[in-house]
């Protein structure tokens, strides 16, 4: 990305009103721009942004070129790191090669030592293939055997010329099996330890019926792309000219939010099969990501090919996810019940009791006034 056009999407968005200013910085492999990129990101955040907002940066890197000089500056500006890796060694490199043709785990391994070093903010990004979908609760143990308590897994769906699966893609079963053993594993015994993004998600909506990750929802407009020449799109999973909704030069945000193109791609999210509309789960799942949907945006109806996986894990983990819900509303009324006398006596200025760190009006006092 030329630095006018990094000027141009960082100025345009932090004139906007938000809450947070949120970047997320991928690729392709984004640390192959350097660390001098990512001073410039943060310089021109502090130029174009008014004293007091809250910018967030997030940063998903294979770990590979990560050096001390780079961590630094990621832990002075906070950013949060997602690092993909598979599992152990032999799991990880079956599919994560350099351009020799060598396996990567111990680079990336180097690069997560440095980030911890730093006292960089990571976690875990594991994608599931056919080379780690058997071992779920393998390489969930091998994650937390290394210290590695945050972690996400992504489901690994790519479609040939001709429709099918590639040879390497997840079917529906596959990644049901894993689900169930990876919910095994940490359910034993971490789920107030290990953060697993899936299964926190699913929390939120069981307890707060909220969306915090896109394909639970029902409306896919929840970020924006924008490409190394500007080029803005609805989603990193469908970068396509047909649904290219401006760029930063000449659209300016509001535009691109309002365009009949991003409005038609987010509610085909719930342009569902039949099926899923008589289906339980369909409150859990949404119809799942149109990635996994073959011929989606244009053919949202058609059945998500991990449909059968995903009914599998909730009929296995439902009752169980339910029951930590009810623990988590338990939690809540318990700690509800021994703020009110320091949230009774706590001015307006003073800071909320809570804990949060913000004044008293502004969190709790504001959900109570």
């Amino acid at each position: 990305m030329a630095e006018e056009t990094l000027e141009r999407m960082i100025s345009s968005y932090m004139s906007t009103e938000q809450p947070v200013y949120s970047f997320g910085w991928q690729g392709g492999e984004p640390t192959l721009m350097g660390a001098s990129f990512f001073r410039l990101v943060t310089e021109l955040q502090r130029r174009h942004g008014r004293p007091g907002v809250a910018v967030s940066n997030g940063l998903q890197t294979n770990g590979t070129l990560i050096t001390d000089e780079m961590a630094a500056h990621l832990a002075e500006f906070k950013f949060l790191v997602g690092v993909s890796v598979d599992g152990p060694a032999d799991l990880h490199d079956r599919f994560r090669m350099n351009a020799a043709g060598a396996g990567t785990h111990a680079s990336v391994m180097r690069g997560i030592e440095i980030l911890r070093r730093h006292s960089v903010d990571f976690n875990t990004l594991t994608l599931v293939t056919q080379a780690n979908a058997r071992r779920g609760a393998e390489v969930y143990d091998w994650l937390v055997a290394q210290g590695f308590l945050y972690h996400q897994y992504i489901p690994c769906v790519e479609f040939m010329d001709d429709g099918s699966l590639a040879s390497f893609s997840l079917d529906g079963e596959s990644w049901g099996r894993f689900l169930c053993d990876l919910f095994d594993a940490w359910y034993t015994h971490d789920t107030r330890r290990v953060s697993i993004r899936l299964f926190d998600s699913l929390l939120h909506k069981i307890v707060d019926d909220r969306n915090v990750v896109c394909h639970l929802g029902r409306d896919c407009r929840q970020y924006f792309v924008v490409e190394h020449d500007g080029g803005i799109y609805p989603c990193d999973f469908f970068v396509r000219s047909d649904l290219r909704l401006g760029g930063v030069a000449d659209t300016t945000w509001e535009q691109a939010l309002d365009s009949q193109l991003y409005r038609a791609f987010g509610l085909a999210k719930c342009g569902w099969n039949e099926r899923c509309r008589s289906c339980k789960w369909l409150g859990l799942c949404s119809g799942d990501c149109l990635k996994h949907r073959p011929g989606a945006p244009e053919a949202p109806a058609n059945l998500s090919v991990l449909c059968t996986g995903l009914k599998m894990f909730f009929e296995h983990a439902a009752p169980r996810l339910n029951a930590l819900a009810d623990a988590i509303r338990t939690d809540r009324r318990r700690e509800e019940e021994l703020l009110r006398p320091a949230q009774s006596q706590a001015g307006r200025n003073d800071l909320c009791p809570c804990g949060s760190g913000r004044k008293f009006k502004k969190c709790c006092g504001r959900r109570n006034a």
